[in-house]
């Protein structure tokens, strides 16, 4: 069962996204899988730091190109792991490889320590004990952070109606914010870039 994050071919991918299961006749199956990214990639990090920098340092084209009219890449290419410039912490994983096109700008030895290190993050989000199953009923819904969960799905029968939507970064961090803090003590600290003033 592969484990992915949505919208990894956008410039910005959706931060929360979520599910809701309509109806399931005729048939049973579909449970939903996630996996903690951030906490996949730290295992990563402590089994070996050099494929953890690998997928933090090596940018990545991504695309949606399926259908006949839609052509869609992300302004620049990016790493896997995504990793704050000023407080060095894991902010967003882009990990889908169906998403992901292929990287020509680089040597075979390039590619074998990439693909290595790809093949130690797969194996990591695919133990057990990494993932949580959980099968969604008609009218419940499902809320994630995109930028930080992985998901799937298992296989079904019958006929299911989902429906959905995404809600990106800045609309939310500011909403977070917002409720936490209060509007005053926001604005009192518009310009103050810190961790602690980012609020996430």
């Amino acid at each position: 069962m592969a484990s992915k994050n949505y919208n990894t071919y956008f410039t910005d991918p959706a931060r929360l996204q979520l599910f809701h299961l309509l109806s399931h006749t005729d048939g049973d199956g579909g449970a939903s899988l996630l996996v903690d990214g951030f906490s996949a990639a730290e295992v990563l990090r402590e089994e070996n730091p050099e494929n953890y920098q690998l997928l933090a340092a090596t940018p990545q084209p991504f695309h949606s190109s399926g259908n006949e009219n839609t052509c869609i890449q992300p302004a620049e290419q990016m790493p896997i792991f995504r990793i704050h410039p000023q407080f060095n912490y894991l902010y967003q994983i882009r990990w889908n490889n169906y998403d992901r096109a292929a990287k020509k700008d680089w040597s075979l030895e390039q590619q074998n320590r990439w693909y290595n290190a790809a093949r130690h993050f797969n194996d990591i989000v695919t133990r057990e004990k990494m993932q949580i199953w959980t099968q969604l009923e008609p009218g419940t819904a499902l809320i994630f952070d995109n930028w930080r969960m992985l998901h799937g799905r298992s296989e079904f029968t019958g006929k299911r109606r989902m429906c959905g939507g995404y809600i990106n970064s800045d609309d939310f961090v500011s909403r977070y914010r917002l409720l936490r803090f209060g509007r005053e003590k926001i604005l009192n600290n518009i310009g103050n870039f810190s961790r602690r003033g980012i609020g996430i």
